[in-house]
């Protein structure tokens, strides 16, 4: 089978967060199970480009309403990926640092969804399906269907695969003529609530509809920022996959980013030395607790609890536990951490950023990650955790539900209902119970660690998927 993945995102070439990973691992273990796969995402000014070799396969321009962009398809060399990588490469509009927040982030995705069809129909490397994810990429369906310009490829089928339905590329219809030519009868699968929403079309049109973990789309049925209805509505095409991992990178037996290198066999060991690198670089007691945070510090996340959490759990025991902290968003909570730096000293720290190296160290080095999220359509820092021998503490929402049971029912984690300070000191107060009884602690960590959270079964999954829509139009 002929797959294309079609993405803002990309780990190692371009991320922010779990999208990238997703995209960056299902492609490979689809490749390895026999398939024809290529990911495409746009050009971004990012390290990854700039210390790898690409070569330029196609050349073409994207017309965009009244704007015309030259653009080039880059292929890189060596497929060191493990499938092959295409950048679509339009400098006025890509070749920049972040791969959000433009005032011109509308002109950017439609102009690479275009350049990314006009370069698939003219080089006439069709493929038998299309995984367009999240609403970065959610005009390729309907363009494929009713844009004349790809009317040979309007038997490719397509996946639209929703990572976070919160964000759903709405623009204003004085931009609809940025569409290549279509009858203006179908113009209705664009809109939704009096704009145009790239998410909403692409759920209209795509053959199927994948969330990122079943009770994502339980939760999305009834709260999804307005498409309640329609989610509802196509619920006979739309299927919860949850999320793996890529255990070739995510392994603690051979993760080059670790001071020391650990199994389920031996975690003890190799954990303690990973925890005293940590808080050696931090200031922190490796004797004690240490309960981690990682990711981006918005509401979303339940970034932010994280300062009131901090300050009540380590006023009530300061002499119990540490609190680590890595993430940037929220500039107001970025600044609410920072100040607790000095108050707390020996007890908390804080890195404001992103640094892929320290996330993996945390991870090991870390007895409990803190997952107090709002909304988390999977999440993946719980797996990574789990998979390192950390033991999650997480609000029951999400993908969160579906991965974490709490060890009070015999599971792999510490679990709580609301996404408030008081439930998360609650969690905390009884991990560092637990963390006192070191064979119930052993216990839980084994149980996490013996968790198969890999791609394969994953992969079947989704190519289940393919084959169901490819069949379906074969009927």
């Amino acid at each position: 089978m002929k797959i294309f993945h079609i993405s803002a995102e990309c780990y190692p070439m371009a991320k922010v967060g779990g999208l990238a990973d997703v995209v960056g691992a299902l492609p490979k273990y689809q490749k390895k199970a026999g398939h024809e796969v290529r990911v495409v995402v746009p050009c971004y000014d990012t390290k990854f480009k700039k210390e790898n070799v690409f070569e330029t396969v196609y050349s073409g321009n994207v017309v965009l309403g009244n704007f015309d962009f030259p653009f080039n398809v880059l292929k890189e060399a060596t497929d060191k990926l493990g499938y092959e990588l295409y950048l679509i490469e339009i400098k006025e509009l890509f070749d920049r640092p972040n791969v959000y927040g433009y005032e011109d982030d509308i002109e950017r995705f439609v102009s690479f969804q275009i350049a990314t069809l006009n370069w698939i129909l003219e080089e006439n490397i069709i493929p038998d399906v299309i995984n367009c994810h999240d609403h970065h990429t959610g005009l390729i369906p309907f363009m494929l269907l009713y844009s004349y310009k790809y009317e040979i490829l309007s038997n490719v089928k397509t996946v639209i695969t929703i990572h976070n339905g919160l964000y759903q590329g709405w623009f204003n219809h004085d931009k609809m003529n940025y569409i290549p030519e279509f009858d203006v009868r179908h113009a209705g699968f664009l809109e939704w609530d009096n704009c145009l929403n790239s998410l909403a079309a692409a759920i209209k049109c795509a053959g199927a509809v994948t969330t990122v973990s079943p009770s994502y789309l339980d939760e999305i049925n009834v709260s999804a920022n307005g498409l309640e209805s329609l989610f509802n509505k196509v619920r006979i095409k739309s299927k919860g996959i949850l999320n793996g991992i890529d255990i070739e990178v995510w392994n603690p037996l051979t993760d080059k980013m670790l001071e020391e290198h650990y199994s389920i066999e031996n975690f003890d060991f190799g954990k303690q030395k990973n925890k005293e690198k940590l808080c050696e670089r931090f200031e922190l007691d490796s004797s004690k607790p240490l309960f981690s945070f990682i990711g981006r510090l918005f509401d979303e996340k339940g970034g932010d609890l994280l300062p009131q959490s901090s300050v009540l759990s380590l006023s009530e025991n300061f002499e119990n536990l540490n609190i680590l902290i890595l993430g940037s968003g929220n500039p107001d909570i970025e600044s609410q951490l920072v100040q607790l730096k000095e108050e707390y000293q020996g007890n908390y720290n804080v890195f404001i950023g992103y640094n892929e190296e320290l996330a993996h160290l945390i991870y090991a080095g870390s007895d409990f990650i803190l997952m107090p999220s709002r909304v988390e359509p999977c999440g993946l820092n719980q797996m990574y955790a789990l998979r390192y021998g950390t033991i999650p503490i997480v609000r029951r929402t999400g993908g969160l539900r579906d991965t974490v049971i709490d060890f009070g029912d015999n599971g792999n984690g510490i679990c709580h209902d609301q996404a408030s300070v008081e439930d998360v000191c609650y969690s905390i107060n009884r991990a560092v119970k637990l963390y006192d009884d070191k064979n119930h602690f052993n216990e839980i960590i084994k149980r996490g660690m013996a968790t198969d959270h890999s791609w394969e079964r994953v992969c079947q999954e989704y190519i289940e998927i393919y084959n169901q829509i490819i069949e379906k139009n074969e009927s």
